[in-house]
């Protein structure tokens, strides 16, 4: 898949798929829309209650841009992330390269670790940090087997419902309905009636939020 580097206005990069005609994040700021969407609404009130490990499923793994936040954050929590993260079509190093993944970094320091991210074995737990366990699932969600009740925070960042309309489907989010724990949140950047229909038509518990910049709303729902 052929793809081109692009800047976000926060400076951060992103990718663009000429063939798709899509961004892989929002051109408005990759950074900001990820802090606001997967960790402002979905980790922080995981984090908050106390349970440790929080375990996260993303599903999109893309540039590394969530893993990277949501890693960024764990060094500063008080409990313990096991972070796993679905991608059928994993990115080329060179493509990773080039992504200027420092602007990307509250400290530029942690530049080895988002290497790591993406050299790290896939298909296995790597545990990055001692409280940070990772593993990279290759393959298409639908066909991955994932734990019953098991996961706190799901981010859902695929691309958008009218490129990737297999990945907006209540039969998907009945699969992610049964892989949540109760109380999980599922955070999307997407605020659109058919996605929210859909969750609602799979167990979900919708409520739209204030979206971040450069969109008027986002969503969350949780299993009750």
């Amino acid at each position: 898949m052929q793809v081109e580097v692009r800047t976000t206005q926060d400076g951060s990069s992103t990718l663009y798929v000429p063939a798709l005609d899509e961004h892989y994040h929002s051109t408005h700021g990759a950074v900001q829309e990820a802090v606001h969407v997967y960790l402002g609404a979905g980790l922080e009130p995981a984090m908050a209650k106390g349970k440790s490990p929080v375990r996260v499923l993303e599903i999109g793994f893309g540039t590394g841009l969530n893993a990277v936040l949501t890693l960024q954050r764990s060094l500063t929590a008080t409990v313990a992330v096991a972070y796993d993260t679905v991608e059928k079509y994993p990115l080329a190093p060179d493509v990773i390269s080039s992504l200027q993944a420092e602007r990307y970094l509250l400290n530029p320091e942690l530049l080895s670790l988002y290497e790591q991210l993406h050299t790290a074995a896939w298909d296995e737990a790597v545990p990055l940090l001692p409280r940070f366990l990772l593993r990279k699932i290759t393959g298409a969600l639908q066909e991955t087997h994932l734990a019953s009740n098991h996961y706190d925070v799901i981010y859902f960042d695929a691309f958008a419902p009218e490129k990737q309309p297999d990945m907006w489907t209540e039969e998907v989010f009945a699969q992610l309905y049964e892989a949540a724990a109760p109380g999980c949140l599922l955070t999307s950047y997407c605020a659109k009636g058919s996605f929210r229909r859909s969750l609602k038509a799979a167990g979900w518990l919708v409520e739209k939020l204030p979206g971040p910049a450069g969109k008027r709303e986002m969503t969350r729902a949780s299993k009750q």
